[in-house]
């Protein structure tokens, strides 16, 4: 006898945020992005353009993949869509790879970092 496996069944449940363990680091990145007020983030806003992926979503998945030990843009923009605490802090989004090379060298960013 086999424990029932069928990939075609929905399997709840479908928050990500549920299968990751209190403790976990990415936790922390989440708190400590959300302490950053959110003034400090309209200060990036442009009518211009296409809309962008939030900073804060951004600031999260590169701090957590610095926290990982990796530091390539395509390695990130990977475990977006393969590791289940970078999707939950992504949001389910999935920025390329440029999107996150380009956000990593904005002055913006830096000075995100700096504040907090």
């Amino acid at each position: 006898m086999y424990i029932n496996y069928n990939m075609d069944q929905l399997i709840l449940p479908m928050d990500l945020e549920t299968t990751i363990p209190e403790h976990h680091v990415s936790r922390t990145i989440h708190q400590q992005v959300e302490a950053i007020p959110e003034i400090d983030i309209q200060k990036w806003q442009t009518a211009e353009g296409r809309p962008s992926y939030h900073p804060k979503m951004m600031l999260k998945v590169i701090l957590y993949a610095y926290s990982q030990g990796v530091t390539s843009g395509r390695k990130i923009a990977s475990m977006t869509q393969e590791n289940i605490p970078m999707m939950w802090l992504a949001g389910q989004q999935t920025p390329s790879y440029r999107t996150i090379n380009r956000a990593r060298i904005s002055p913006h960013f830096d000075i995100l970092l700096k504040n907090m």
